[in-house]
């Protein structure tokens, strides 16, 4: 249960005082439908009034604050209300006129009565020779100057939801801040020199100048470091929980594995040696293997896996491989099958396709030990497939996978090890806040003989001598991937839709091209992408859908629309779609220029970091650094943590804090039952990590 003392920030927003059922629903736009929802929304500005100028030295666009009399009202003519309100007022030093359109002149009467002094903010505009505030934002007498803000914080707003609205939510959250027992160090606080965590909150939302909303303030790295330690202490959690479970000794003969070694037309990388040595050790260790393995585009990760299933049915026990398309499922069944020709091995591949009787059949075989090796989609976790003993899932190309999906997929098998792979080389920072529950290898070196490939970024105006090339190529029996960021046209979005893009290089190459994309249905897919496989079209024209796991060794050129647009890590694995063959092979990156041919800074110096070097993991770094984790692969499908008050890579120091923290707690109190671990609970609940603390209690 969660502590009582989160309950009221656990309410909806519609509790706070001014915010009813419609401006709840323009809150939950931009913030979400909870208090603590709004809590977590900081300031991504700061209005500053602080400037208190005379009239006349006052500058033209300036935000200021004046104190004024109030000289004379100016009511628009009769019949001309479209003409503003004008009131005009002075100091000392000059004059000024305060001008409202639309006004009602009893309301401007009694808040700026003639003869009186009033405190006037606004922005200074210059007007047929004067100066003037249209419609200032604060009118205050100045014996009650403490009721107007020096410094106002900015939120996101979205249409019809007002600025002064969102404040007024926003604060009337911070008043339900609860007064929480510590749950850090006491000798972190002090070295940190950080506030307590309720002083903390207050203090983000009320900024006094541009410092107070750095990511190194030490109020948001206070908040930022709470977060962190949250989702390490979950993922700590969670590794301990694995490691309390029995796991079981998976150790074989190396029989088949040493056939299939000797099957393979290439030999092992250093990498592969490596990381195959840290999955046996796992494998044959009596607790649960949960293993992530990082490997770059084309450096060999489905060897490892079928090696890694022969382990496992050396030892008795079947495997299984799960892939996230039909399309690489099949591609890693039509690689695998082969090797196993020759061994008494079963393998067979299931999908959402196979129906009736062909599906009876083999999950009949499954769960009588008859099939070996299992590979397939998500389908073969299926509530109606059962395995005989299954020993080892291996997870492919499934960043999407949360911690607690991983220890699902666990239970399928009886104490099953868990290997999840992927392609995408992911930052340090985010493999500590996503993986940090794993442990983690990588493979970086490439297979020998495989060529660079020349990428080069071409401005969309030259679309032309790009048809050209791609036409020349095919026609020289090579193969080619166009891929475009949309699917249908939008008037209000100028990109390319890949629909149009297939219209107008069909009327070029006929019937060779090939089109596929994410709102076709998967049969349709997969049989133009095995016809692009099967050499019967030339060029395929596609979405980001072949992103992963499309394998063409005869493609050589990959053409990217409005590269600009897609992220470094993305780029990159596109572009590792090409070079799989001997020849060479080319990406060429079109972008829309912003003029004469010219690209932003930010967009050029990522298109120049992927034209430097093919290292993914570099790559990978180089794309936190430029745009955030927010949009590293996709902020909606990269299965990252929604981090709100921390940036895992600008908060790089303190997440490597948190995770020798959380390992450090775990350590001295694994139960959490010690006055700071109940305090530390709710830091869990706080930060809604309610499934780690349910660990404490089934473990």
């Amino acid at each position: 249960m969660r502590p009582e003392i989160l309950n009221p920030l656990f309410t909806d927003t519609t509790y706070l005082p001014g915010v009813g059922p419609k401006v709840a629903a323009l809150i939950n736009k931009v913030a979400g439908p909870r208090v603590i929802d709004l809590l977590f929304t900081l300031p991504t500005g700061l209005i500053d009034r602080s400037a208190r100028p005379k009239i006349t030295e006052a500058v033209e666009g300036q935000l200021v604050t004046l104190e004024v009399s109030i000289d004379k009202h100016q009511p628009p003519p009769k019949g001309m209300s479209r003409l503003p309100y004008k009131v005009l007022c002075s100091d000392e030093s000059g004059f000024i006129t305060l001008a409202f359109f639309h006004a009602r002149a009893d309301y401007l009467l009694k808040m700026l009565p003639e003869g009186s002094k009033r405190l006037i903010s606004g922005k200074i505009e210059r007007f047929s020779g004067g100066l003037q505030i249209v419609h200032p934002d604060h009118i205050v007498d100045p014996e009650k100057a403490d009721e107007l803000p020096l410094f106002e914080p900015v939120y996101p707003l979205t249409a019809s939801l007002h600025s002064k609205t969102m404040r007024k939510a926003v604060s009337g959250a911070v008043e339900k801040c609860p007064d929480l027992r510590e749950w850090l160090d006491p000798s972190v606080v002090a070295r940190e020199k950080w506030p307590s965590w309720r002083d903390a909150m207050r203090s983000v939302h009320q900024p006094q100048s541009r410092l107070d909303l750095s990511d190194d303030n030490v109020h948001r790295q206070r908040l930022a470091y709470d977060e962190l330690l949250a989702n390490q202490l979950a993922l700590a959690l969670t590794r301990q929980n694995r490691q309390k479970g029995k796991g079981r000794i998976l150790r074989g003969d190396e029989s088949l594995r040493s056939a299939v070694q000797r099957a393979l037309p290439f030999s092992l990388t250093n990498d592969q040696h490596q990381v195959l040595a840290d999955i046996y050790r796992d494998m044959a260790a009596p607790t649960r293997m949960i293993r992530l393995v990082q490997g770059d585009v084309g450096s060999g990760k489905t060897v490892v896996a079928l090696l890694a299933l022969l382990c496992a049915v050396e030892a008795g026990a079947q495997g299984a491989l799960m892939a996230p398309t039909e399309i690489l499922a099949r591609q890693h069944y039509e690689f695998i099958a082969p090797l196993l020709e020759d061994t008494n091995i079963s393998v067979e591949i299931v999908t959402g396709r196979d129906k009736g009787q062909e599906r009876a059949a083999k999950l009949a075989g499954l769960e009588k030990g008859y099939i070996n090796i299992l590979i397939g989609t998500h389908a073969i976790f299926s509530d109606d497939v059962s395995f005989n003993d299954l020993g080892l899932i291996i997870v492919d190309e499934q960043h999407r996978f949360g911690v607690f999906q991983r220890l699902a997929l666990q239970e399928k098998g009886l104490r099953s090890d868990v290997l999840v792979m992927t392609a995408t080389p992911i930052p340090r920072s985010l493999a500590l806040t996503t993986y940090g529950d794993m442990d983690i290898s990588q493979i970086r070196e490439k297979p020998p003989g495989r060529q660079p490939v020349d990428t080069r970024a071409i401005p969309l105006e030259r679309l032309g001598e790009v048809s050209s090339a791609v036409s020349r190529a095919i026609e020289r029996g090579e193969q080619v991937y166009w891929v475009c960021p949309m699917v249908e046209e939008n008037a209000d979005i100028e990109l390319t839709a890949v629909e149009t893009r297939y219209a107008h290089l069909q009327q070029l190459l006929g019937d060779r091209v090939g089109l596929v994309h994410g709102k076709m249905k998967s049969a349709e897919k997969d049989a133009v992408v095995t016809a692009f496989y099967n050499k019967q079209i030339s060029l395929l024209v596609a979405t980001t859908v072949i992103e992963v796991g499309v394998n063409a060794p005869d493609a050589t050129i990959m053409v990217i629309e409005h590269a600009e647009r897609f992220g470094l890590a993305q780029l990159h694995q596109l572009r590792g779609r090409v070079g799989r063959g001997n020849r060479q092979s080319t990406c060429l990156l079109l972008y829309k220029a912003i003029e004469k041919g010219e690209l932003g800074e930010t967009a050029k110096a990522r298109l120049n970091v992927l034209r430097e070097t093919d290292d993914g993991f570099v790559i990978a770094e180089e794309d936190l650094r430029l745009r955030g984790p927010g949009d590293f692969l996709g902020s909606a499908q990269s299965g990252f943590p929604d981090f709100r008050l921390a940036d895992a890579s600008k908060h790089a120091s303190l997440l490597s804090m948190a995770r020798d923290d959380s390992a450090l707690i775990l350590s001295q109190d694994p139960t959490l039952s010690t006055v700071r671990g109940q305090a530390l609970k709710t830091l869990l609940y706080l930060f809604s990590r309610n499934d780690a603390v349910k660990l404490l209690k089934s473990g």
